[in-house]
């Protein structure tokens, strides 16, 4: 029995000292403290290991419906939203729009007033389906020779364009308008004809001039344009 006290005791005093070395060495680790952190290799994963596929692949999440998709722009087929076509979207304006072949050009008499001689522009629909034209006409003098006359007309400021349908046959009417010549003192020239241009388009329609001298340069020359209203302007 003495034996096995004795041997106790030289257990515990050997736990204890193991004990208070490694106290003393958790000490020593904790007291430094300029000590820099451990780097550890390789990608950190969440700790609960519920990465989403997305994250875990290094490939970001991209919301659904993202209007500046590299596909959408490019008109190219656009995955998860249907298929874009190639090319520009027709509107339906641009597609009931009448063009120049469609039309036909006159001039109406002058409706002069306060100084101003007034013509009224008419466009008449002679195709055999229903255009629309909407806002203003191009326009300009020209001599025999399809050399311009003066500036370009101006565009009347304060007006409101609307979309004017002409079923076949059907007219609209922009007014052009300009000072007396012999009022303003401007400089004139007598065109042959008037080139019209129908809003949007590129191709002129010529229509023989028989309304005298237009102002051409110098005070008050300006010749001005409205939008499209339906009817001749009779």
């Amino acid at each position: 029995m003495a034996h096995t006290s004795q041997s106790l005791r030289r257990g515990a005093a050997l736990l204890a000292s193991t004990v208070a070395a490694l106290g003393l060495l958790t000490a020593c680790g904790n007291g430094g403290q300029g000590k820099s952190p451990e780097s550890v290799s390789g990608t950190a994963a969440p700790a609960t290991g519920n990465a989403s596929s997305a994250d875990s692949s290094g490939t970001s999440a991209v919301p659904s419906g993202n209007g500046s998709s590299a596909a959408s722009q490019s008109g190219g087929s656009a995955t998860g939203g249907g298929s874009a076509t190639g090319g520009t979207t027709t509107s339906s304006a641009a597609a009931t729009r009448c063009h120049t072949s469609e039309l036909t050009a006159s001039v109406g008499g002058n409706d002069p007033g306060a100084g101003q001689e007034n013509f009224p522009v008419v466009l008449t629909n002679k195709s055999g389906r229903s255009c629309t034209v909407r806002g203003f006409p191009g326009a300009a003098f020209v001599n025999a020779s399809g050399t311009q006359l003066g500036p370009d007309p101006q565009r009347e400021s304060g007006t409101t364009a609307t979309t004017v349908t002409l079923k076949p046959g059907q007219s609209a009417w922009a007014g052009l308008t300009f000072s007396n010549p012999e009022i303003s003192g401007a400089k004139t020239a007598t065109p042959a004809a008037l080139l019209v241009t129908p809003p949007d388009e590129k191709d002129s329609l010529k229509v023989t001039w028989k309304n005298g001298a237009v102002p051409v340069s110098g005070n008050a020359s300006s010749v001005r344009l409205g939008v499209f209203s339906a009817g001749t302007g009779a």
